[in-house]
C-alpha cells in the first residue's frame, strides 16, 4: 500500500486478513504480478485517473489459484489457474497482494504450459496491442504497421502479433542499439530515430506508400511525423502517452484516429474471450512469448519500482513473486 505519493519508497507492506468474495466474485491467491508503468504513474501522483488516499493499492495484471468462491459463480472451481483480465479499481484491490478477490468474469483460465512469472507478465501487454491493433484498427494479413516504442511491453507484444495476423511490423525506437533486439523480437525491420528521418525511413520500408497502421505509444509533439508516415487514409491509434509533453491536435489528416485505452475491451466479456483465444493460440504455436527481465520477492517491491524508474527493464517485464 502507500498513503501518500512519491517515490518507491512510499510503498510498504500491511498484514490484512482476506476479503471473502462477494456475489459472483472469486478469490485468487495471487502467485506473482507485474509491475507496469500504470503502476509507477499511480504511486507517484501522475495517473490520468484519480488515485484516492490514504490506504491505495497497486496491480492491474497477475496470475494466481481460485482460493475462494462466491455465491452464485458458475464454471470456476477452487484450485484453477488464472490470469487477472482487468483490475479496473486497482487502487482498491490491486494485485500487489496475497489475495485479490474480484468479479468471476474478470479471469481467464491460465493458459496450458505458460510458467507462474511468464503469466503474470502476459495480459495486459498482449492484450493493449491486440485491442488496438485487431478490435480498434481490424489489422489485415499484409498490413504495414508501424509501432512506436516497439521496445516497450506493448510494442514488443505489437511486433509478435502483428506476425502472428500476417501483417508487417516495422519497429520505432530511439537507439540504434535496439535495433538487432528488436529484429530478434519480431520485427521486420527497425528505424531509429537517432539515426534517420522517421517519414523517410517509413515510406522506404512500405515501398513508397506509407504504413497502413500506425501504433502511437509515445504522443506528444513527435506524432506529427507519425501521420505523415502513415499512407492517406491509414489508421492511427493512440494506445499510450509516454511523452508528458502536449500533443498538438491531428487536424486536417487524411487518416482514421482512434484513442484507445484497454478496459474499453478488457471489460467487454465477448472481447476477452477473443483475446484470450487469439493468446492461447500464439503460445501454442510459439508466435507470442512474454521478455522477462528481473524478477524480484514482495518484500523487495520498492526495489522492483526503483528498477523499473531507471529503465533497468529494458523494456522487458519486471514480475514479483509473492
Amino acid at each position: 500500500m502507500f498513503d501518500e505519493f512519491g517515490g518507491p519508497d512510499v510503498l510498504h507492506v500491511v498484514e490484512e486478513p482476506a476479503v471473502e468474495p462477494a456475489v459472483g466474485e472469486v478469490r485468487v491467491r495471487i502467485e506473482a504480478f507485474a509491475v507496469n508503468p500504470l503502476d509507477q504513474m499511480m504511486r507517484s501522483g501522475a495517473s490520468p485517473a484519480p488515485v484516492p488516499l490514504p490506504h491505495a493499492r497497486l496491480g492491474v495484471e497477475g496470475t494466481g489459484v481460485i482460493d475462494a468462491l462466491g455465491p452464485g459463480t458458475n464454471g470456476l472451481k477452487i484450485g484453477d489457474p488464472v490470469i487477472l483480465t482487468a483490475v479496473p479499481d486497482a487502487s482498491t484491490r490491486g494485485s500487489y497482494a496475497e489475495y485479490v478477490t474480484l468479479s468471476a468474469s474478470r479471469v481467464v483460465a491460465r493458459p496450458a504450459g505458460l510458467g507462474i512469472t511468464e503469466a503474470a507478465a502476459v495480459w495486459v501487454a498482449y492484450s493493449t496491442a491486440y485491442g488496438a491493433l485487431v478490435e480498434k484498427a481490424r489489422m489485415r494479413p499484409g498490413d504495414h504497421v508501424l509501432v512506436t516504442a516497439a521496445s516497450g511491453g506493448v510494442g514488443r507484444a505489437a511486433l509478435q502479433i502483428a506476425r502472428q495476423i500476417g501483417a508487417v511490423p516495422i519497429a520505432l525506437t530511439r537507439h540504434t542499439a535496439r535495433t538487432d533486439e528488436l529484429l530478434a523480437a519480431g520485427a521486420a525491420a527497425v528505424i531509429a530515430t537517432d539515426q534517420g528521418d522517421v517519414v523517410e525511413a517509413a515510406r522506404h520500408h512500405t515501398g513508397g506508400t506509407g504504413a497502413d497502421i500506425v501504433l502511437d505509444m509515445v504522443m506528444g509533439p513527435g506524432q506529427q511525423d507519425l501521420l505523415k508516415a502513415a499512407r492517406p487514409g491509414g489508421t492511427l491509434v493512440t494506445a499510450g502517452f509516454l511523452d508528458p509533453r502536449p500533443t498538438p491536435f491531428p487536424g486536417g489528416t487524411p487518416l482514421t484516429i482512434f484513442s484507445y485505452r484497454s478496459f474499453e475491451h478488457t471489460l467487454d466479456a465477448d472481447a476477452v474471450k477473443r483475446m484470450a483465444a487469439f493468446l492461447n493460440a500464439g503460445l501454442r504455436l510459439g508466435a507470442l512469448r512474454p521478455a522477462i527481465d528481473k524478477v524480484f520477492a514482495l518484500d523487495d517491491v520498492v526495489e522492483a519500482h526503483r528498477h523499473l524508474e531507471k529503465g533497468l527493464h529494458a523494456g522487458k517485464k519486471i514480475v514479483v513473486a509473492v
